[in-house]
């Protein structure tokens, strides 16, 4: 298989990675739709964060490790889900992060962390003057230690108009 390269460079092309946070709200379908409209035009991939956030039942430990095994047993179920979808749209696996922590350090971090991320894509709430909390937390100057382009799509937005724009 031919190494795709940078053009004047001996290079290779980095694969764009177009990140998508998982929860459960209309407004990320957006954001995954887009995100695989996207890859799948340049060649590039998804990735899917699903955030585990920390369990506040500290009165009896073995309930709170049962919570956190429930946690994490419906994070890989979603996380199938989300995948099985995102490969049906762009022909390739995307790749899944689970991680424990709250949701909008996560994310940073994970940016941070990873040099494949590309693009983060989020959904913006429907309905409200407020974007979302990840959105807005994102928009603060601790967010900004993100290095790369956040993309805001509009969680009104149906299918076909995220399809046309992209």
């Amino acid at each position: 298989m031919a190494e795709t390269t940078l053009e004047g460079t001996n290079r290779p092309r980095q694969e764009r990675i177009f990140l998508v946070v998982v929860d459960e709200t209309e407004e990320m379908r957006n954001a995954l739709r887009y995100a695989c409209r996207r890859a799948q035009r340049t060649q590039g991939r998804v990735a899917l964060l699903y955030v585990i956030e920390p369990v506040e039942f500290q009165h009896w430990l073995g309930v709170g490790r049962m919570m956190e095994a429930e946690a994490r047993a419906a994070a890989e179920q979603r996380m199938q889900t989300l995948a099985a979808d995102v490969f049906s749209q762009t022909g390739t696996m995307p790749v899944v992060h689970i991680r424990e922590g709250k949701r909008a350090e996560e994310v940073v971090q994970l940016i941070q962390e990873d040099p494949t991320v590309s693009t983060l894509v989020l959904g913006t709430a429907t309905g409200s003057t407020n974007p979302g909390p990840l959105v807005s937390y994102l928009m603060s100057s601790l967010g900004r230690k993100i290095r790369v382009p956040l993309t805001l799509i509009p969680g009104e937005l149906s299918v076909e108009e995220i399809d046309a724009l992209t």
